[in-house]
């Protein structure tokens, strides 16, 4: 266990803000760099701050984290300020709903502005300490969440900690801790350990309180270590990533049934890991991995279908029951709705471990956190047996009142969220607007260019650049596996990339300079089409393509014969696939740009030149046309995104210019 204080940098921290709470985000952060200790939001920590008030009075209060912040990047904004006097005398009270709760701790804040605070704060304001930090590190949960887990946490620790069996987070476990927590501790109390759940620890200082923090989890590794449970990876059976792999088709498949029972489209993420495959493979996987999450803080992240080797006619059976299930599930006389159903995770012999989201951000997050889950298992079973909490207890988190506010908080979705678009020619111009357009409505985006800056073009999750030249078959074969392996399937196609050569008469134009445009703006379109259509005829909303056309298709010019040709055929392709794919639900339609002129191949000297040519300033020549207006690559891009959309879901097979009103097309 790493200690990641540095006291130069703590002693450099910006004076623009409270000393004690510029400390308190420093060592969070430092919390929140090891993944082992907090994950996703995961963990609190707070710091009590005498200061005025508007009255000029002095009060105490707490700073606790927010809800929405993660430990490993949170500011001091992300702290929210409760008045410590109102938080101890809640935490005298017999009872108190967490609805109530909820409503003491946003009441009693003293700037309207911060986050929620968490649902531990009035834990941390009866903890007698300035410094409080709470993670759930994996050493921790490993040794709890075994059958003789408190006997060994005692082995562990001894007096250093108190130990707190497990409640549900909320009011019933800060009462429980109010009880136990003065009796239990003493002078040389260092931590607390909540059985299931996590680990405390607090100090005068956050140096302090960190430092143990960081020693109590060291703790924990060196008795996983002395007991052959800590590198649980080294004991993997060895599982080759070269065997059969998962076939995409089956992964394609299994997102459109889940998509159909959600009645929204989801992510699938698959991780073929050699952790993933050797968990997936092991031989007791169909017990240990079906005894519930790490914590319950991961209730509703590790949600898991019970199928371990993959058969599609099983897993739609699994998944059935699944469903039916979920709509209405009792436990001990009660019947509830749950109103997330979507399970999270799926174990494959084959594939690893394969992860499901409304978002790519939330199959992503499912995959960090069960990596760690994997890992908990293997220690626990290490250790005698894994065991989690109780069945009622996870139902009761699932069904806890402050989570299901959540859910239903969630708001409307953004318009592509969980769906999938590829975009050929997007490093520049009407491509990479087009890839920008489909990000902002939520998609996730698989972008191809044969510049190899397509790759850097962004750094964020639903984003996947891919250097590709689109005439070479085998590597779109590879693209599209990619593209179902990375996020579960296609729903949306624009086929942009294409070249536009320097103008040349028929009489001049040799053969091969008119195969090469052909071959990119033709040619590799069909093979694209070809390759996308078993995908996109499984897209829960229908698939979805969009051409880039050309005015040259209703208006060529001299010197464009081959860009001209290629651009009617291309046309009349998309207009035979509308034809042969409705009855697939798949609609394609065709946008004829016109005069695009940010784009890289009218730099500014062609501009000028061609404004020149027609005696024309250049902001003449580019309105041009009957509207007097500008056509940029944005407002292209914006009509793609929508001809995707619900406003023309009943629309295939037409053709649209985008050009200000050409008086040749009219």
């Amino acid at each position: 266990m790493q200690n990641r204080w540095n006291e130069q940098e703590a002693q450099n921290l910006s004076s623009d803000i409270n000393k004690d709470l510029a400390l308190r985000v420093y060592s969070s952060r430092l919390l929140g760099q090891d993944k082992s200790l907090v994950l996703h939001g995961g963990g609190n920590t707070s710091v009590k701050i005498e200061q005025k008030n508007i009255l000029g009075e002095m009060e105490n209060i707490l700073y606790v984290k927010g809800s929405g912040w993660d430990l490993e990047t949170i500011e001091a904004q992300g702290y929210a300020p409760v008045q410590m006097s109102h938080l101890l005398k809640l935490a005298q009270l017999k009872e108190l709903t967490d609805a109530q709760m909820v409503n003491e701790l946003k009441t009693h804040m003293t700037l309207a502005s911060a986050p929620g605070p968490s649902v531990e704060t009035i834990l941390h304001a009866l903890l007698p300490y300035k410094y409080v930090d709470h993670t759930h590190a994996d050493a921790v949960v490993s040794i709890t969440n075994t059958q003789d887990g408190l006997e060994r946490i005692k082995s562990v620790y001894g007096d250093k900690v108190v130990i707190i069996p497990y409640v549900m987070p909320g009011f019933d476990l800060s009462r429980l801790c109010a009880e136990i927590f003065p009796r239990d501790s003493h002078s040389g109390t260092i931590g607390m350990v909540l059985m299931n759940h996590g680990i405390f620890s607090f100090g005068e200082t956050a140096k302090q309180s960190y430092d143990r923090m960081i020693d109590l989890v060291a703790m924990a590794e060196d008795y996983l270590s002395e007991h052959q449970a800590l590198e649980v990876s080294s004991s993997y059976a060895e599982t080759s990533l070269d065997t059969e792999n998962l076939d995409i088709n089956q992964i394609a498949q299994l997102r459109q049934e889940l998509s159909k029972k959600m009645q929204q489209s989801v992510v699938v993420q698959q991780q073929r890991t050699k952790q993933s495959l050797a968990f997936a493979n092991h031989p007791q996987v169909a017990s240990i991995s079906q005894q519930g999450p790490a914590t319950p803080d991961h209730v509703i992240r590790t949600k898991q279908l019970p199928m371990l080797g993959f058969n599609l006619d099983d897993y739609i059976t699994s998944y059935t029951k699944y469903f039916e299930q979920a709509s209405q599930t009792p436990h001990d006389g009660q019947t509830k709705t749950m109103l997330d159903p979507l399970p999270r995770i799926i174990l494959d012999t084959k594939g690893g471990l394969l992860t499901l989201g409304k978002s790519i951000k939330e199959a992503n997050i499912v995959a960090d956190i069960y990596q760690h889950t994997m890992d908990i298992i293997l220690r626990g079973t290490q250790l005698g047996g894994f065991q989690a909490l109780p069945s009622q207890d996870i139902f009761d988190v699932e069904y806890w009142e402050l989570e299901q506010t959540k859910l239903k908080k969630t708001g409307s979705a953004p318009q592509f969220s969980g769906e999938v678009a590829l975009v050929t020619g997007a490093v520049t111009g009407i491509g990479k607007a087009c890839v920008d357009s489909l990000l902002a409505r939520g998609a996730c985006v698989v972008a191809l260019d044969i510049l190899p800056e397509i790759k850097t073009l962004y750094d964020r999750p639903d984003f996947l650049g891919i250097t590709c030249d689109v005439t070479d078959e085998d590597t779109l074969t590879q693209v599209l596996e990619t593209t179902v392996r990375t996020f579960g399937g296609l729903d949306m196609l624009i086929l942009n990339a294409g070249i536009f050569p320097g103008g040349c008469r028929i009489e001049d134009l040799p053969l091969k300079d008119w195969q090469k445009v052909m071959n990119i703006n033709l040619d590799a379109n069909l093979s694209i089409l070809s390759k996308a259509h078993p995908y996109l005829k499984l897209a829960h909303n229908g698939g979805r393509i969009v051409v880039m056309g050309s005015k040259n298709v209703p208006a060529p010019g001299p010197g464009a014969a081959a860009y001209s040709a290629a651009k009617a055929a291309l046309t009349q392709l998309a207009r035979v696939a509308a034809l042969e794919w409705g009855k697939d639900n798949i609609r394609i339609n065709t946008l004829h740009p016109n005069a695009v002129f940010d784009t890289a191949i009218w730099t500014p000297e062609v501009l000028e030149s061609r404004a020149k040519h027609y005696g024309m300033s250049v902001e003449a020549y580019k309105t041009n046309n009957l509207l007097g207006t500008e056509i940029t690559s944005h407002d292209v891009a914006e009509l793609a995104a929508e001809m995707c959309g619900p406003l023309f879901a009943k629309t295939t097979a037409s053709q649209l210019p985008i050009d200000g009103g050409n008086d040749r097309v009219v």
